[in-house]
């Protein structure tokens, strides 16, 4: 068992249920638990066309495989498309052929995501007569659509990034790229006097079934704004509508792109992914009554970080053991992953919940009967925090009883069942002395989940702080330190006490 879920403390907020093992952070040495961080800014096409250099593999739009006389941009008999399965799922059967553990590990994770938002399954082929066949092949490249038989799928060394081994497997599923919309001309402006005439079919426009949704610049099938440029800093593509639009990010699967997908193929699942590094999460309708029978997740992905999820508004229907109306959160993109929140129902506060990695999933389903006005929540990106839901247990600094790392910015909650209060005792103190207002390095202690809770106070030097109590059942600690003198840090533990 995860060493994660292995402890459970089951406890009700005022009228709200709710269940949480405990959480630790792999990586606790990295940001800030009060600021998000948004992901650093990359593409997926400029890595494509460099792969591709060279290739032997006859190719349009950089990576798309010249299939002559067949399209797979309109495919009204849907022979181009995968078939969707009695289950409700589209099995795409698929083969790995040449890649080690760590590649192996990339296309599961790749695979998952788009499993976790959409019906598409990449399930290990058996005996079917089409599949793909994914090679280190010589770059980046994929057919469009299925084409029968046995498919190619080139991913080379070069190309060893989700975005990227999800750009070719969506083009697999039948999807060109989004510049080539036959409706592009509205939201891009393509900088011809930049592109050599030999690249310029790449930029050709296509009679595409748009499937009613709007143009994507966040998504993982667009250009980057220098792609095939002639010109080293100029531009071929610049967006129009939004002029300061990323484009060519290679995070991965946009929430255009899921929702296309699903379109595509009929997949009738409710489902949202979030890949900045932060947001806002709703259920449907809110602040009005959600619908029944409602099965919807929410996907939260950051390149590289933690994620805090904090609820603003919690109201569910409130059945014995949250049977029937319900959330629960899981660390990691799906419902294999380990429970963080396990079937939170009812009315009041809920706590805040940390993630171990860099993903993590809201799933929130409602039964056919009564309706209440749901839940708001918010996310950001943190490098490195922990949440504690256990009646007692010790908090350190990073790297504790050694001197911990520099540049640290990490939050600490500890959250306790209605009724209950939090004592906080600290066995060993010692942070850079500052002999002003603790400005350098420092620990806050505030009498809430939230840094805009009431302060009790800002500790640093090496008096440790006395006892102190909460007066609600949460408290949250804030810990920084600068890049130039480094302690042994702190020690303290916790135990509820009765209101």
């Amino acid at each position: 068992m995860d060493v994660r879920i292995a402890t459970v403390f089951l406890a009700c907020l005022v009228n709200s249920c709710w269940t949480l093992p405990v959480q630790v952070l792999k990586n606790p040495n990295k940001l800030d638990v009060m600021q998000s961080i948004e992901p650093e800014s990359a593409n997926v096409f400029s890595i494509i066309t460099k792969e591709n250099e060279g290739s032997s593999q006859l190719l349009r739009e950089g990576d798309i495989v010249i299939n002559p006389g067949r399209s797979a941009i309109k495919c009204n008999d849907r022979s181009c498309f995968w078939p969707k399965s009695s289950s409700g799922t589209v099995n795409v059967p698929f083969i790995l052929s040449g890649y080690g553990p760590d590649d192996v590990d990339k296309f599961t994770d790749a695979m998952k995501e788009l499993a976790s938002v959409t019906c598409i399954r990449f399930v290990g082929r058996t005996t079917e007569t089409d599949y793909i066949n994914i090679s280190p092949g010589n770059g980046c490249w994929s057919s469009m659509g299925r084409t029968g038989g046995l498919q190619a799928v080139s991913l080379g060394t070069g190309c060893m990034l989700k975005g990227i081994i999800q750009h070719e497997l969506i083009h697999a599923l039948g999807f060109t790229h989004e510049q080539s919309r036959s409706d592009r001309d509205d939201y891009v402006r393509i900088a011809t006097e930049y592109i050599p005439k030999d690249k310029m079919s790449n930029f050709n426009k296509e009679d595409t079934n748009n499937l009613g949704l709007e143009y994507d610049y966040s998504s993982v099938m667009h250009y980057d704004k220098y792609a095939f440029t002639s010109s080293t800093g100029q531009q071929t593509i610049y967006p129009t509508k939004d002029p300061n639009a990323e484009i060519g990010q290679r995070r991965g699967v946009s929430n255009l792109d899921v929702a296309k997908i699903n379109k595509l193929y009929d997949c009738g699942v409710c489902r949202t992914i979030f890949n900045r590094g932060f947001g806002d999460l709703y259920s449907a309708n809110y602040p009005s009554q959600y619908p029944n029978n409602n099965d919807c997740s929410y996907v939260m992905r950051t390149l590289g970080y933690q994620i805090v999820l904090t609820f603003k508004s919690f109201d569910l229907e409130s059945p014995p053991n949250c049977e029937s109306d319900y959330i629960t959160v899981y660390d990691g993109m799906t419902t294999d992953d380990p429970i963080l929140l396990k079937k939170a129902c009812g009315r009041g506060s809920m706590p805040t919940v940390v993630s171990s990695g860099n993903a993590m999933m809201l799933q929130f389903v409602s039964n056919g009967a009564v309706t209440s006005s749901g839940f708001s929540a918010n996310y950001k990106n943190v490098y490195c925090g922990q949440a504690f839901t256990n009646s007692s247990g010790t908090i350190t600094s990073n790297n504790y009883p050694n001197n911990y790392p520099p540049k640290q910015q990490c939050g600490y909650y500890i959250w306790a069942p209605a009724g209950s209060k939090i004592q906080l005792k600290f066995n060993d103190f010692s942070l850079e002395p500052d002999s002003t207002w603790c400005q350098i390095d420092y620990l806050s202690i505030y009498d809430g989940p939230t840094e805009k809770d009431r302060m009790i106070g800002r500790y640093c030097g090496t008096k440790p702080p006395a006892t102190l109590v909460s007066t609600g059942n949460a408290m949250f600690l804030w810990f920084y330190s600068d890049d130039s003198i480094q302690m042994k840090g702190f020690q303290a533990t916790y135990t509820y006490v009765k209101a």
